[in-house]
């Protein structure tokens, strides 16, 4: 009665069954969350989502399902030359979609959109700032200063070396010596309460324009140089404008420019009175710390977001093993394999179908709905 089916092909849906289950308890869950919880994080370059890579891994994912399915009839036709090609597609196609996930998944870990990491209100965002400088600075003078010592003996340690030092020594010693004062002066600052979010954002583009001037007398110096522009000016793509968008620049008169130095001491000189030398000094130091901003209920979005395109992705390379058993008979592909390549297309086209729902739900829904 009924028809009839190898074991292994029941087997296989049974398993797909729990998988359905599995599955749509976490797609479940995040409707749940995503509509109960107003704030929800919905743009892109907050969370730093890429819908088109989403789009192109929806397209490998079909294209590949569709390859299983002509890899399975080349294996009843018992043209196993061909099988062993499409299953290779499939296998190739994979390996691409893995790539672009983990393009995607480096662009949250730069940004730290990550589940635990994310500053959530202002003063949670200015403390994150501080930490990450500090990170930065206590890095810097760890490669200036090998050893065991701790960082006060170490920063001792390294302004007795300013003497000795050669020229290209003095420069990363007195940059670290620039980035320790100001960090400072942004560290007492927050630890007081006496930073809002625009302030802490201008400390940090004050830093990393820090630039070296020579004042007409000669004197060197290190400040950052405000022209009266710097309202114009956007950061590159990839980098952070949100709180930058509603800082206050300073007035400059015609003609003049304002000088902040390190410590905070601010003074109008004349355009011809200095000339500024060089790149910024703290450019490369800082180039790893973003600018501060909260994203409500971010830890949540990070948390549903990795639990489930990672488990997907565990899913992608459980079929690429499948598949890899297949390729690994060369040759000696012969029609005993047949009931395994349907197998695993059964699974493979699970996992293809479980993509169709999170790409939309988690790539193109956010901000609609609302």
């Amino acid at each position: 009665m009924g028809i009839p089916i190898p074991n292994s092909k029941l087997g296989m849906w049974l398993f797909l069954g729990t998988e359905i289950m599995f599955f749509t308890a976490f797609i479940g869950t995040y409707i749940v969350l995503y509509f109960g919880s107003p704030g929800w994080p919905t743009d892109t370059n907050v969370t730093h989502i890429n819908i088109a890579a989403g789009g192109i891994n929806t397209f490998v994912l079909i294209l590949s399902s569709y390859w299983v399915v002509v890899a399975h009839e080349a294996m009843a036709q018992r043209n196993f030359a061909k099988a062993r090609k499409f299953l290779t597609g499939t296998f190739v196609l994979a390996c691409v979609f893995l790539g672009i996930k983990a393009f995607e998944y480096k662009g949250k870990f730069d940004h730290e959109i990550l589940p635990g990491r994310i500053a959530e209100t202002d003063t949670q965002a200015i403390a994150k700032l501080v930490k990450d400088i500090d990170k930065a600075a206590n890095r810097d003078l760890n490669e200036l200063v090998p050893g065991d010592a701790n960082a006060d003996a170490k920063r001792q340690q390294a302004l007795a070396r300013m003497a000795k030092a050669d020229d290209a020594e003095k420069v990363r010693l007195t940059a670290y010596q620039q980035l320790f004062l100001t960090f400072s002066r942004l560290r007492d600052d927050a630890s007081a309460n006496r930073l809002t979010m625009p302030e802490a954002t201008r400390r940090l583009w004050e830093m990393k324009h820090l630039v070296s001037v020579k004042t007409k007398d000669g004197q060197q110096e290190f400040a950052t140089v405000y022209d009266g522009s710097e309202g114009a000016h956007k950061e590159p793509a990839g980098h952070d404008v949100h709180a930058g968008d509603e800082l206050a620049w300073p007035t400059v008169p015609e003609g003049k420019l304002l000088l902040v130095s390190a410590n905070g001491q601010s003074k109008e000189v004349a355009k011809g009175d200095v000339e500024i030398n060089g790149e910024p000094v703290l450019g490369s130091l800082l180039a790893g710390v973003h600018d501060p901003h909260p994203i409500l209920y971010g830890n949540l979005f990070a948390s549903t977001y990795f639990l489930m395109t990672g488990f997907h992705a565990i899913h992608v390379i459980v079929g690429m093993i499948l598949f890899a058993m297949v390729l690994m008979q060369g040759s000696r592909l012969d029609a005993k394999w047949t009931d395994w390549v349907e197998n695993s297309g059964l699974y493979w086209h699970f996992v293809d179908l479980v993509w169709i729902f999170l790409f939309p739900l988690l790539y193109i829904a956010p901000g609609f709905g609302r």
